[in-house]
């Protein structure tokens, strides 16, 4: 059996990767963490071995690249030109729900945030996301938790809260 053509790799887990990178480094960077994400993963797709789980591959490539651009930006000085241009969200449905979510989720502590991106943006087991921030499976589900309860907390009282969902795992938390 051949590896699937890695275009196809992209179409399939691009949007995973780019919801990751979201929550992790925040709108503003996070095309460029995809961009160096898939990059890196196309260097090293030739070696992936057969049966490899891609999208967990993927999510650690884009875990490590989305802390080298945190680096990178906390060494130099925010100038004008590097702040991003939003676009106009007026009008579009759900528009204001969905940035009061991703500020919400950016406001998380580091390890919750990045617990609830893998696990209920990308969906990995606790036992993988507890090797990509460091921990124990138990760490990482109760990181995931008390996330997750922050987030609920933040939107109590509205009628319909924004409320990520795991897209293909079965240990809730």
């Amino acid at each position: 059996m051949s590896k699937r053509p890695f275009d196809q790799i992209v179409e399939q887990h691009g949007p995973t990767v780019l919801r990751v990178a979201r929550a992790v480094v925040g709108p503003a960077d996070a095309d460029d963490a995809w961009s160096e994400t898939f990059l890196a993963a196309l260097r090293a797709y030739p070696t992936l071995a057969e049966g490899a789980n891609v999208e967990a591959w993927l999510v650690t490539i884009a875990h490590r690249k989305a802390i080298d651009i945190t680096r990178t930006r906390a060494r130099g000085p925010i100038t004008g030109e590097a702040l991003p241009e939003r676009p106009a969200t007026d009008g579009l449905p759900g528009a204001a729900d969905d940035d009061d979510l991703w500020a919400a989720v950016r406001r998380l502590p580091d390890k919750q945030r990045q617990t609830v991106a893998y696990h209920y943006l990308a969906g990995l087991p606790y036992g993988e996301v507890a090797e990509l921030v460091g921990g124990t499976p138990e760490a990482a589900r109760r990181a995931a938790a008390d996330g997750i309860g922050t987030l609920r907390r933040t939107y109590a009282g509205r009628s319909d809260p924004p409320t990520p969902r795991p897209s293909r795992t079965t240990d809730a938390p």
